[in-house]
């Protein structure tokens, strides 16, 4: 909220009705949407003097964030000393917070990036940002000064990363520091001004007691996906946009045995492993002049020549599918992916199409056996409409009956106990009564799962 905001809400608060409220409020708005103007354009001028003084020193590489801010808080409060404008305590310190975060971070997002909650920030243009709270979307009062801000922003945010985002290349996916995923978009392709998309990830990764917690999935299930990754089994982690995918596969990530060598791929690195022996690798755009580009399939061909036990492709999407299946059918078991798909009988289909994507002209069949004898299990997520992420399906991948990949369902979401007071989902995920054939195996490899996980309740 801008200082005026404040500042109107207050005056409004402790004035009596009257006939002339009306007029008084509205008074009330103008005199502060000056006063807001005149401080935006004194930090502005605060900014360029302060960009002039300590240049050097802001863009000295050796300096963190955490020594640097000392030192332009100190010399903030001396530039707003010397104006000659008449400040309040609440202006001044208004200003230092606004300019301390556009010189060291990142403007108007810097309060959102530092909320724990807040989970996804959305820049449809300069003057509108929304935020995704406890899984719900709501606008904020928060906005960019003009265009050129937010550019600047992007631009900023891009250029940490070695990125480029201009109008021969006017979308770009990139990181923050924190592996925060990034997603621009400008001009042309983007209509009245830039977007920018944040998804944000926790500074500490989750757990699966975190997930337990959250009411993602049960003890019992948490139970038995941790037994499928140490029992080496191939799995998918399916879902739609914001649905916790790669959430749930940096938790599952957790399970792998420390003594293993793993290497993850990503277009943008957001993995968060904690084993000791990982190998992370990004793929890479074309430059300006449309040429070294390196794919997520040209980074899965490589990662098979670097001795992995385990491979984690963080999303599935292209022609890698099929170098992805191969490797699962060469030894190189117990790899993890995510994909995008509405259901676990979509996974199959989508995997279809994306290695029909590499340009190898296989027969439907041939696909359809390889996706068979790779995979051995999908966990299906979803964003509930009450906000919340849960594990919705877990279905085994069976094998081939005629042309059809059989999948059989081991738990699913029990819709049916409806809400509590709060509008949350009262129900759990909950065993169909079946158990997975992979049970020889994983008993074969000493890895033993209670019984009761698969009883009906």
């Amino acid at each position: 909220m801008s200082l005026h905001d404040r500042i109107s809400q207050k005056q409004t608060a402790t004035k009596e009705p009257d006939i002339n409220s009306t007029d008084k409020k509205a008074k009330i708005v103008r005199s502060a949407d000056i006063r807001q103007k005149l401080l935006d354009d004194l930090a502005q001028k605060i900014h360029r003097t302060l960009i002039k003084e300590l240049g050097s020193e802001l863009y000295n590489q050796k300096l963190s964030p955490s020594e640097l801010r000392p030192k332009v808080t100190e010399k903030l409060v001396e530039l707003i000393g010397q104006e000659q404008t008449m400040l309040s305590s609440s202006e001044k310190e208004y200003l230092i917070e606004e300019i301390t975060h556009e010189v060291l971070g990142y403007g108007p997002l810097e309060p959102f990036l530092e909320d724990p909650e807040i989970s996804e920030i959305m820049v449809n243009n300069a003057k509108t940002i929304y935020v995704e709270k406890f899984g719900k979307i709501c606008p904020t009062e928060a906005k960019f000064i003009n265009e050129a801000h937010l550019r600047r922003v992007i631009d900023k945010i891009v250029g940490q990363v070695g990125r480029r985002i201009d109008e021969s290349s006017p979308l770009v996916d990139a990181r923050l520091p924190d592996g925060s995923r990034v997603n621009a978009i400008i001009p042309p392709l983007a209509i009245k001004g830039g977007k920018l998309t944040i998804r944000k990830f926790s500074a500490e990764p989750y757990t699966i007691q975190n997930l337990i917690e959250f009411g993602t999935l049960t003890p019992d299930i948490a139970a038995f996906v941790e037994a499928c990754v140490k029992g080496r089994l191939n799995i998918i982690v399916s879902g739609g946009t914001g649905s916790g995918k790669t959430t749930t596969l940096n938790v599952l990530s957790c399970f792998i045995p420390p003594e293993e060598r793993i290497i993850t791929i990503e277009d943008a690195v957001e993995l968060q492993l904690r084993q000791a022996h990982v190998l992370q690798l990004e793929s890479r755009p074309p430059n300006i002049e449309g040429e070294g580009a390196v794919t997520i399939r040209d980074l899965v061909k490589n990662a098979l020549r670097m001795r992995p036990d385990r491979i984690v492709v963080g999303e599935a999407r292209g022609g890698e599918a099929l170098d992805m299946l191969q490797a699962m059918n060469t030894g190189h078991d117990g790899s993890l992916s995510t994909i995008h798909a509405n259901a676990p009988r979509d996974v199959l289909s989508r995997l279809e199409t994306m290695v029909l994507m590499s340009g190898m002209d296989l027969p439907v069949r041939a696909i359809r056996e390889q996706i068979s004898s790779a995979l051995n299990l999908i966990i299906h997520q979803a964003r509930l409409k009450d906000g919340t992420r849960r594990i919705t399906y877990i279905s085994e991948v069976q094998h081939m009956e005629g042309d059809v990949i059989t999948l059989q369902d081991l738990f699913l979401f029990d819709f049916s106990q409806g809400f509590d007071e709060t509008g949350r989902f009262k129900g759990n995920i909950k065993s169909t009564g079946i158990r997975p054939k992979f049970m020889e195996h994983l008993h074969d490899l000493g890895i033993n799962i209670s019984a009761d996980i698969f009883e009906l309740k």
